[in-house]
């Protein structure tokens, strides 16, 4: 499949036109607005600095349905005795830089270009992208950031300091969207470390269907506020098999 030179005009071919790898246009820009209809649209940008924008829909897409995040004993372990502290849109910026820092330390090289940086601190202000960090001795630990449209969550990326954090911070995040009714978080790339949590591979066209279902949620930009007891009891169950986050009326977003 040909791979399309998007202009400057708002708008993107069908996903379902991605070559074999997912990447479906190259150009355009990060502006809000491009970048909430691709995310509408099953649409995610990833590239590299020096590289043009590169846009991707990949077949199968990886999906977390929250109610099979599976959850080891030893995290819930880890949560019970409160070894760290949660917040939710507190530290946005400091949680997307330190996603970026983590995978240039290891030598990964990061999609997280300051552009990337910049645009995403922008729905971060518009009450769209939200984070979710994680705080042991009153440092940064661990964390995750991401975009809330209608009833889906869209995960960028995540990063860990201390052994369990980036973990904790994916348990707090499905605690909370499981108290918001969301129906899918949405993982974009296939790891093994998410599909050990329950994560798991479904065809595009699948994917494309339940994005439109969840997109006619209702849905309130805004920040969101972390409910401390409600995450407290949603992993009380240690045993080994798929966790079931508890629904709690929460404090959802502000």
């Amino acid at each position: 499949m040909p791979v399309f030179a998007l202009s400057e005009e708002l708008v993107f071919p069908p996903p379902r036109l991605a070559a074999a790898d997912g990447l479906l246009a190259v150009g355009g820009d990060l502006s809000g607005e491009r970048l909430l209809l691709a995310y509408r649209m099953g649409i995610f940008p990833w590239y590299s600095e020096g590289e043009p924008i590169l846009w991707w829909s990949p077949d199968p897409r990886l999906v977390l349905y929250p109610r099979e995040f599976r959850i080891p004993r030893s995290l819930a372990k880890v949560i019970r005795r409160a070894d760290f502290t949660v917040s939710m849109d507190q530290a946005f910026q400091e949680v997307i830089g330190e996603c970026a820092q983590v995978r240039r330390e290891s030598g990964e090289g990061t999609w997280i270009v300051p552009e990337m940086l910049e645009a995403y601190c922008g729905l971060y202000r518009a009450g769209v992208a939200h984070s979710v960090e994680v705080w042991r001795e009153g440092r940064l630990a661990g964390g995750l950031y991401g975009i809330a449209l209608g009833r889906s969550f869209f995960g960028e990326s995540m990063f860990t300091r201390v052994t369990n954090a980036s973990k904790v911070a994916l348990a707090a995040l499905v605690s909370h969207v499981q108290a918001l009714a969301f129906d899918l978080i949405d993982c974009q790339v296939t790891t093994g470390h998410l599909m050990r949590l329950g994560a798991r591979e479904i065809p595009r066209e699948r994917y494309l269907e339940d994005l439109a279902h969840s997109l006619r949620g209702q849905f309130r930009p805004g920040r969101w506020a972390f409910d401390e007891d409600a995450f407290a009891g949603a992993f009380s169950d240690t045993s080994d098999k798929a966790q079931r986050p508890k629904r709690s009326r929460g404090r959802g977003r502000e």
